[in-house]
């Protein structure tokens, strides 16, 4: 009898438990929505122009069979996009190189040229290991105060909170969509990450892995 009241009080516990930290989540999703309102535009020809724009990274290849990761060369086509309608001039590209065989920014800089911007409008963050990681550092690092942040509209808002966390100025543009099929597991992944985000900026103060010393950001002169 009294194990079996053990029990229920710990089911309800639990319960509670679970209970709250849905609320939680549900608020820190709320919240950064809200951080972001008004500050991601989905129509190229509305978004404010600035000087650099910020590509964050991902893989270039999904599954066992490397086969093309349409996140990645969504982002891609939505920098190219960006460029050639004059709205960036530069792009940082920030992502993972943590080891020899895996060099997110190289991929990028490549598959930006091959799309006709030039290697001298690109810069390479090979220590954006996390998305916190990437806005801190285009701030610390290469002296960013304004940019504009391109990645997936699911992982916009979040992006665009942790730089104004960072008193930065930013807009947002995103990738084109990947369709559900393929971008649920992210999309449900990053409700997570956004209270994770909560978490870092007002609880645990998280810093990047690595800073390092100054890199300047060199914007070739306008056409």
């Amino acid at each position: 009898m009294k194990s079996a009241l053990t029990f229920r009080r710990l089911l309800i516990i639990g319960s509670f438990a679970l209970i709250l930290l849905i609320a939680l989540a549900a608020v820190a999703n709320w919240w950064i929505f809200r951080a972001a309102s008004g500050q991601i535009f989905t129509d190229s020809a509305k978004l404010p122009s600035n000087d650099v724009a910020l590509v964050l990274g991902t893989s270039k290849f999904t599954g066992r069979e490397h086969s093309p990761n349409p996140f990645f060369e969504s982002r891609i086509d939505a920098a190219a996009l960006l460029y050639h309608a004059g709205k960036a001039r530069h792009f940082l590209v920030s992502g993972d190189n943590g080891r020899k065989d895996y060099d997110e920014p190289t991929w990028m800089r490549d598959a930006l040229i091959t799309r006709g911007v030039p290697s001298d409008a690109i810069t390479l963050d090979y220590a954006g290991f996390r998305t916190l990681d990437s806005i801190a550092r285009a701030k610390e690092v290469f002296g960013l105060t304004h940019f504009t942040i391109i990645t997936d509209d699911f992982h916009l808002p979040r992006s665009v909170f942790l730089a104004k966390a960072r008193e930065l100025d930013v807009v947002g543009f995103p990738s084109e969509p990947v369709p559900w099929r393929w971008s649920k597991k992210a999309r449900t992944r990053e409700l997570a990450s956004r209270a994770c985000a909560c978490l870092d900026v007002y609880v645990l103060h998280t810093r990047p892995r690595f800073f390092g010393p100054h890199v300047e950001i060199l914007v070739a002169a306008a056409q």
